[in-house]
């Protein structure tokens, strides 16, 4: 098991819209892919479990992987935060 603590810079949180980009990079990978806001774990492969974490801009989440492939999603997971989703500040 991997596991990072990543701040989201996405302005409205993970709306549908990052947690579907999100969903869609974890669902490449065999390795269980969760996140965790405080007390609550979400399981990345879904949309409605990312958005049932209510994970707003500037919240500090952790990710977790755990499988063959976990360092690889961690990887990618992480990157998709640290590049905003793909939106570029105005």
């Amino acid at each position: 098991m991997v596991t990072q603590s990543v701040v989201v810079t996405e302005l409205a949180g993970l709306h549908l819209r990052p947690a579907g980009m999100l969903c869609e990079i974890c669902l490449k990978y065999e390795s269980k892919i969760q996140i965790r806001k405080g007390t609550h774990t979400a399981n990345a492969k879904s949309v409605l479990g990312v958005l049932s974490a209510r994970v707003q801009e500037g919240d500090e989440i952790e990710i977790i992987c755990e499988g063959a492939d976990e360092k690889e999603a961690l990887e990618e997971v992480v990157k998709i935060f640290q590049e905003g989703f793909g939106v570029s500040p105005s």
